[in-house]
């Protein structure tokens, strides 16, 4: 007998879980409790970035698990202190503040720009989000996040939060003012459909953040990382933000998350202002050490932009090959959308059955973010299976 009727018995039913029992991973492939292998094609939802077992990233754990596990935030530690430093030398940050999840790194900028805002003016508390967007779950990520269906349960939120058109100009301008204190805005909206934001948007974004001062905080708790072929995902539209939050894949499978603070907002939190019992946890930041290391090379960036332009260019010949299922490929780098509309979830259904793990986001949208590692091989069999798939619905 397996594991997944337990679960069900003894853990609060929040999810939907998958119907199968994973005992083991090993690369970019998962095996089950009968010994079946899987294909995985979305990585724990973008956080096993270096793919199961990592050699680098297991030797990093136990290292420091055999020196100390938590010492709490009283002292200082050596792997928490030279991750920040490897971050900070490698990016627009100044400093950091290591939290253990996505929505902690939202919550802790939330408190930043608010602290900021009210520096310049008792009134200068709002924060702009956009319809669509997601945030996390806590209550202040979620009222940041723009979608009801999240939200109308738990209400009321934090209150002062307003929503624009993603990508839109005239959207956002109409509700920016002198209370505005931050923008929140992922360089990709994840949840959303895997939504690319406009360059030309958040430059006029962070033009508008100088004039009016407030600031800009881009969201990467997904894209960032090594995600779409830059280190950062804003790199890609050349603008540099205030904030940015990074979790999943900084820690490679670890729980660790950190907010990136820029010269205008590194110094707003004062002891006592802010703080997380278990984060940063030094074994996190030990093996976060090993992911950003590897993440930073040159090589490894390359070959993100190279298995998406080759994961386009197949899914594009398959859209041809058997047309009105594929409607479009969104996205970039490895966080990947193929729009396949109606058929989606049957997709991932088939996929189970040919033993590989494919996600769904917004209803219509096949997820694809593998581990950043993924070999050309392995890209190719996701395309064997993929085919496979639309063939027969096809049929």
């Amino acid at each position: 007998m397996g594991f997944l009727k337990n679960d069900s018995k003894y853990i609060i039913n929040t999810y939907n879980r998958t119907p199968i029992e994973i005992v083991e991973g090993d690369g970019v492939y998962v095996t089950d409790i009968n010994g079946d292998v899987y294909l995985d094609m979305f990585s724990g939802i973008a956080v096993n970035s270096l793919g199961h077992k990592n050699e680098g990233i297991m030797k990093a754990a136990f290292e420091q698990i055999g020196k100390y596990i938590h010492v709490s935030n009283y002292f200082a530690s050596e792997p928490v202190v030279e991750l920040a430093k490897l971050l900070v030398e490698n990016t627009f940050a100044e400093k950091v503040f290591f939290t253990n999840s996505g929505a902690e790194s939202n919550e802790a900028a939330i408190k930043i720009a608010r602290k900021y805002g009210r520096s310049k003016s008792e009134k200068k508390i709002k924060i702009l989000s956009a319809h669509n967007s997601f945030h996390g779950r806590t209550c202040g990520s979620l009222a940041l996040t723009g979608q009801k269906k999240y939200q109308e349960s738990f209400e009321p939120l934090i209150p002062g939060v307003d929503y624009f058109d993603f990508n839109s100009i005239e959207s956002i301008k109409s509700l920016i003012d002198e209370d505005v204190c931050a923008v929140f805005i992922e360089a990709i909206q994840g949840e959303g459909g895997i939504v690319e934001v406009d360059k030309e948007f958040l430059q006029e974004v962070k033009k508008l953040s100088l004039e009016y001062d407030f600031l800009l905080i881009v969201d990467e708790i997904q894209a960032g990382i090594g995600r779409t072929g830059k280190f950062l995902s804003c790199e890609n539209y050349d603008v540099v933000p205030d904030m940015v939050t990074v979790a999943k894949g900084l820690g490679g499978g670890f729980p660790v998350g950190a907010v990136l603070a820029g010269e205008r907002c590194c110094d707003v939190l004062v002891p006592g202002d802010h703080g997380t019992t278990f984060g940063p946890s030094p074994v996190a930041c030990a093996v976060g050490l090993v992911v950003v290391k590897e993440t930073l090379s040159k090589e490894l960036l390359d070959g993100v932009v190279e298995k998406e332009n080759y994961i386009r260019n197949k899914v594009n010949e398959l859209s041809e090959k058997y047309p009105g299922i594929i409607k479009e490929v969104r996205g970039k780098g490895l966080m990947l959308g193929i729009n396949t509309g109606e058929y989606a979830n049957l997709i991932k259904e088939e996929g189970m059955k040919r033993k590989m793990l494919l996600n769904v986001t917004a209803g219509n949208i096949v997820r694809i973010v593998p581990a950043l590692n993924i070999t050309f091989e392995e890209i190719d069999k996701f395309i064997e299976l993929f085919e496979d798939i639309i063939k027969n619905i096809k049929k």
